[in-house]
């Protein structure tokens, strides 16, 4: 095996632009192998057609004009722009501190994209890469950057969310962002777009008075427990009927179907966890392939409903401990797991998670999560893991499933 050239060794940067087409990368290649040289880096992009192709080349001794001149040979019959820059080395090894940082705005404008590089350029990181996840039904941005501290530059990031209504995710980059994870979401208003207790107590004619308490409690007003409670009481005596009812009317979240599916096919593990009721959730567990389900049961006597629950109340508390039991079943640390709700019974489950995301969540949730998706679509949680729209809809591609375009979305 050949030895490493040394830092002082010579290297020529060729930076080559233009329209793209087909065998562009091609023809350059077969240009540099003619003279001969080392190749140290390759990066290219291509932006609606525009290609730039930077290459770090270490050519052999007295080789650089020959390099030159054949590497511009084909750039002019190419009709490419090309730009040699003689240097010594290679790339500057990069810092510790590899953070994601992902900004997703609909629409996502230029001063949002401006305040956020400024906030990092002030934190002392460099943004070494960058890539777009999504286009619809939000635009996502991926920002790859070093010399960060996850934990204060999501301080930072956080008052340029506020301020410029974009969501910002700041999490772990390298091996930390790869391989297998759990995701374990809230169900009502998370997953499905309902509070399957109002649907139950709008059969008792109580749906508003139900609906009121349930506001205060996912706000963090009221104890959930006892709130709970509150509300399970006013269905005694319902026939245990209305549950196939309600359960019929449940309307998934747009884009939750995409989320399972696509973390399916990646090997994650998915639970959901609900201060709801099992005999609602299990069944849309099943539906979609979600691994595991926890939430609390109804007691039922005589095919009616009691107004009681049956055992423990799943609280905040009991969320956070099924998020914990869920890990230890799949082997994985706590570093590996998401969790997503949007009310104050969820907070605790968010605080134990690697990454804790509040969707479309209340102001007390928001405030005190990793990060927070406010647009209406479950699914734009895949950008912030690095997975991008078109990785999800080539997956869809190949096994025949049908992903229509949603609209872009308004703020």
């Amino acid at each position: 095996m050949d030895e490493p050239r040394t830092a002082a060794a010579p290297t020529l940067l060729v930076t080559v632009s233009g329209d793209d087409r087909p065998g562009v990368s091609s023809a350059l290649f077969d240009a540099i192998a003619d003279v001969g040289s080392e190749v140290l880096d390759v990066e290219q992009v291509v932006v609606r057609g525009h290609l730039t192709l930077a290459l770090l080349l270490a050519p052999a001794e007295g080789d650089h004009a020959r390099l030159e001149e054949a590497v511009g040979a084909v750039a002019r019959g190419l009709d490419l722009d090309v730009r040699f820059e003689s240097g010594t080395g290679d790339n500057a090894p990069r810092r510790t501190g590899r953070v994601a940082v992902v900004l997703l705005g609909a629409p996502l404008l230029a001063s949002a994209v401006a305040a956020v590089t400024a906030r990092i350029a002030a934190h002392g990181a460099n943004i070494d890469r960058i890539r777009r996840l999504s286009r619809y039904p939000v635009t996502t941005v991926e920002f790859d950057v070093s010399g960060a501290d996850v934990l204060s530059l999501r301080r930072e990031l956080a008052l340029e969310s506020h301020v410029h209504g974009v969501d910002i995710a700041v999490a772990p980059a390298g091996l930390a962002r790869r391989g297998r994870r759990l995701v374990v979401m809230d169900v009502d208003s998370t997953l499905i777009q309902d509070e399957v207790i109002e649907l139950l107590a709008a059969h008792a004619g109580r749906e508003a008075e139900v609906a009121a308490v349930t506001e205060a409690a996912m706000r963090g007003e009221l104890d959930f427990a006892q709130s709970l409670r509150e509300r399970v009481a006013v269905l005694g005596g319902l026939p245990v009927e209305v549950l196939d009812e309600v359960r019929a009317s449940i309307q998934f979240t747009a884009g939750a179907r995409t989320l399972v599916r696509t973390l399916k096919r990646l090997g994650f593990t998915v639970a959901v966890v609900s201060g709801g009721f099992i005999e609602i959730v299990e069944d849309l567990a099943r539906e979609l392939g979600i691994d595991h389900a926890h939430a609390n049961r109804l007691e039922v006597v005589d095919g009616r409903l009691t107004g009681r629950v049956v055992g423990d109340i799943v609280d905040r508390a009991g969320k956070a401990e099924a998020l914990r039991r869920f890990a230890a079943e799949a082997g994985l640390p706590l570093s590996r797991t998401v969790a997503i709700g949007d009310g104050a019974n969820d907070l605790d489950m968010l605080e134990v998670a690697g990454l804790g995301v509040a969707f479309n969540a209340k102001p007390v949730v928001r405030e005190q999560a990793d990060t927070a998706v406010t647009v209406p679509y479950l699914d734009a949680v895949l950008y912030l893991l690095g997975i991008t729209r078109d990785e999800i809809e080539e997956a869809d591609a190949a096994d025949g499933t049908p992903t229509p375009a949603p609209p872009i979305a308004s703020r």
